[in-house]
């Protein structure tokens, strides 16, 4: 590793061997040089060099972005799919381009919204092994090359770039079984970050010295090395401005604040404050590098103490769809205390507290899906994502913790436009794009559906019914799974529950949330009440009864907890035969 202290011979602003009046740093490393805020924007000077001006700059050090650590570990080893926001792929992203290489770009798919790019990393390209160095420039030194081995990691990513009602990353391994053959640390020795590289670029351009920009930048480890700069060396930030040196000859001074120490090279003077106090630039500004903005408004939270009790009615922390092919299933609603959902059909009636709200949305984040009926649709106008603090678009990153709405419509009754809320929550980035189950003979207008896609939706159409001609919510729960949905949150509305509820589908029921508002809505509104069963003798029975119950109050609110009797979500008996769809009219 390159030496990590004193200025070395090559610490001139051309690349050379440092001057006599250099290295007497008393008096004249500080004369006639440009003030430490300019930077040099003429492109071009001797044989029609180009510089680019820096994007980066030391407060990208100083001020990273958020969990820098974590998200350079995850987007090396690609453990899971990893969706992200334009702004948040480009915040990282240059953070972790010292491992991954692009082979080649995929094209767009047919709609031209979809890009698709290949990067493999930067140990499976083929050994190095330089050749005879070629005649330089005069005044350019002679590069030291090295053989590089290659050929020691087959791991390959791909990104997915979607333009539409939304936009955003989608970040997948190629290939389940690959994995890297080393660790970050080894590419982090081998190889800087482009960030690393321009922030180093950016303050020489300011007419500070390679080995000061060096010292301000080893100021604090732990983020040097968040930002995978551990092996970062006086090297490295001369070849980073080697080009500009060679260019521009005026003589190098040391960050205000700084000193040459002999035998310690650059050292901060006694009492001063860092560097970026003093030296940082705030002329460059780019949104795109800046950090997490604040929350937006109606962020909800939901304390750590409230959430234990709700822990043994959700599903495990990494849910897999069981043996009959079924998702976890919570069921999930709120009711008066005449078990009534709305005062009267088709009118929204809220009647959750704020601290049981908060508590919906938090369950919200547990699930993959949300499922409601076109009746809740079409009357709530529900935007159907979750506000918790922490998930994506509230506080945390792509739409991690954001469910998949999935709306029932059996007969394309919704008349889904771009001033529907769900959508408008798409486009702010703020909820995914709505999944529309519907029946056979029935189809969205090419309108719809294709403003439906733009959003990031689909529709996805199933042909098996119950004996009432109703989809079969075995079907509607399989055909969530091989979609990848591990866990479906069940919101409502009436006919959805009571359908659930029926003592055929109540199997499929892995747990039951229901917030008891203390209010009576009357007669005349939308309820719950299942249709009752009958044993062997005629005689009524309880339609369904759940064990485990727990009751725990949230403000105003009782919420009660419970799973079922005898069954956890698993259909042991065959499911009938489908009877034959009905033939229907198109568009009714």
């Amino acid at each position: 590793m390159a030496d990590r202290g004193s200025p070395s011979q090559a610490e001139s602003s051309n690349g050379g061997p440092t001057s006599q009046a250099e290295s007497s740093i008393g008096g004249q490393l500080n004369m006639n040089l440009p003030p430490p805020d300019r930077l040099d924007h003429d492109a071009g000077t001797e044989g029609g060099d180009q510089i680019t001006i820096p994007t980066r700059t030391l407060r990208d050090l100083i001020n990273p972005p958020r969990d820098l650590a974590l998200m350079r570990q995850r987007l090396f080893e690609i453990k899971d799919k990893i969706e992200l926001q334009v702004d948040e792929f480009e915040r990282y992203w240059p953070y972790i381009d010292n491992v991954w290489v692009r082979q080649h770009k995929a094209g767009t798919d047919k709609s031209g919204r979809v890009i698709t790019d290949y990067y493999a990393c930067r140990l499976q390209r083929p050994t190095y092994t330089p050749k005879p160095d070629t005649p330089r420039r005069e005044g350019q030194p002679t590069r030291k090359k090295q053989i590089r081995e290659g050929g020691t990691c087959q791991m390959r990513l791909k990104t997915i770039r979607y333009e539409g009602g939304y936009s955003g990353y989608t970040i997948l391994k190629v290939g389940d079984e690959t994995q890297h053959t080393h660790d970050l640390d080894h590419i982090d020795k081998i190889k800087r970050t482009s960030v690393l590289m321009e922030i180093a670029r950016s303050e020489v351009m300011k007419g500070y010295m390679p080995a000061s920009v060096f010292t301000v930048m080893n100021e604090d480890m732990e983020k040097l090395v968040a930002a995978g700069g551990r092996y970062l060396n006086r090297n490295d930030v001369r070849n980073a401005s080697q080009h500009w040196r060679q260019i521009h000859k005026e003589e190098l001074r040391v960050h205000e604040g700084y000193k040459y120490d002999h035998g310690n090279g650059i050292v901060r003077h006694d009492g001063a404050p860092p560097a970026i106090q003093l030296n940082g630039d705030t002329s460059i500004v780019d949104p795109a590098l800046s950090d997490v903005s604040p929350l937006p408004p109606g962020t909800l939270r939901f304390p750590e103490s409230d959430r234990a009790f709700l822990q043994p009615y959700l599903q495990p922390e990494n849910p897999v769809i069981n043996k009959s092919g079924f998702p976890h299933v919570t069921l999930t609603y709120a009711t008066s205390m005449d078990s009534s959902l709305t005062l009267a059909p088709g009118m929204q009636t809220i009647l959750s507290g704020p601290e049981s709200k908060a508590m919906t949305h938090y369950l919200r984040s547990k699930h993959d899906a949300i499922v409601i009926g076109v009746g809740t649709a079409t009357a709530d106008d529900p935007g159907l994502n979750c506000r918790l603090e922490g998930v994506g678009g509230f506080g945390g990153l792509g739409w991690e913790g954001q469910p998949r709405p999935v709306v029932i419509d059996p007969g394309a009754r919704w008349l889904l436009t771009p001033n529907s809320r769900v959508l408008q929550t798409v486009q702010a980035g703020k909820g995914r794009g709505p999944w529309v189950i519907m029946a056979p003979g029935f189809s969205m207008d090419p309108m719809r559906l294709e403003m439906l896609k733009f959003y990031g939706g689909k529709y996805l159409g199933l042909t098996e019914y119950d004996k009432k001609w109703r989809l079969r919510w075995e079907a509607i729960l399989k055909a969530l799974a091989a979609e990848g949905i591990k866990s479906v949150m069940i919101e409502g509305g009436g006919m959805v529950i009571n359908d659930l509820l029926q003592p055929e589908n109540a199997n499929f029921i892995s747990s039951v949330i229901v917030t008891v508002a203390p209010t009576y809505l009357g007669k005349g509104g939308v309820g719950v009440c299942p249709a009752p069963r009958h044993d062997h003798t005629g005689r009524p029975q309880p339609a369904v009864r759940f064990q485990d119950v727990k009751w725990y109050p949230l403000g105003e609110d009782v919420v009660m907890c419970g799973k079922l009797r005898g069954g956890q979500g698993v259909v042991s008996r065959p499911p009938p035969a489908p009877p034959m769809a009905p033939m229907m009219p198109m568009g009714q």
